[in-house]
């Protein structure tokens, strides 16, 4: 398996370091790889035809509300 290095806040790194029980590199690779499949799914949709910009938005809103289902459950 491969290593990358993410920058963030100083705030966020207190925060995550405070909480030991999560697996971060678990976290971000989920991010990672669902923010991949979101690429590809538009990548997709746009090579087949011409995506308008009220069809761009209700794919946008589909998504967000997958991921606010998602990180709700978790």
């Amino acid at each position: 398996m491969s290593n990358i290095s993410v920058s963030i806040p100083g705030d966020l790194k207190q925060k995550i370091a405070k909480i030991e029980e999560i697996n971060w590199s678990a976290v971000a690779r989920e991010a990672f790889e669902e923010k991949i499949k979101q690429i590809e799914f538009l990548r997709k949709i746009a090579s087949k035809g011409k995506l308008t910009e009220k069809g761009a938005k209700e794919i946008g809103d589909k998504i967000n509300l997958s991921m606010a289902k998602k990180f709700k459950g978790m």
